[in-house]
């Protein structure tokens, strides 16, 4: 490649990343303004008694009443093995919606199997529309009797 096409590419290279710079600076403030909400920061302490709405195998789904730092219906849906509990907890405050998931271990201990583990919000509705945490402490116990769930949530969440 002779001298001249050398300082023509560079030329040519520099152009573009001359451009691509001006349409960055361009959309930037757009994208950032579009995307901005007054961040709150909310520490859960939540608390519920649960009965089985249905069961089919291994899953059991479970409804009750959420009191603590938000209140609201709470429905949990949970696939219980040998040792493990995976869940998916939805909770509907006044005003909207927030769903999480996670895992638990568990032991059986005479007639209840008490667990604990972790949950992430993955999503939210309303007011929780831009929710999301980081690990939230999840805990209770399932009554083998009946399946009635006792629950417990905790944990920083953001929206």
């Amino acid at each position: 490649m002779t001298a001249t096409a050398h300082a023509q590419l560079a030329t040519c290279l520099i152009a573009c990343a001359i451009a691509l710079l001006a349409v960055a600076a361009i959309a930037a403030p757009a994208t950032i303004a579009a995307s901005a909400h007054a961040a709150r920061t909310l520490n859960l302490s939540e608390s519920a008694q649960l009965h089985r709405t249905s069961s089919s195998g291994v899953h059991l789904n479970e409804q009750g009443t959420a009191s603590g730092t938000i209140r609201g219906s709470i429905y949990i849906h949970l696939r219980v093995s040998a040792n493990r509990v995976s869940a998916e907890v939805s909770i509907y405050p006044h005003g909207g919606s927030l769903t999480a998931t996670g895992s638990a271990s568990y032991h059986v201990v005479g007639g209840s199997a008490p667990f604990s583990g972790t949950v992430t919000i993955i999503r939210g509705s309303g007011t929780y529309a831009h929710a999301h945490s980081g690990t939230l402490r999840f805990s209770g116990s399932i009554r083998r009797s009946d399946d009635a769930v006792s629950v417990r949530l905790s944990g920083p969440l953001n929206y």
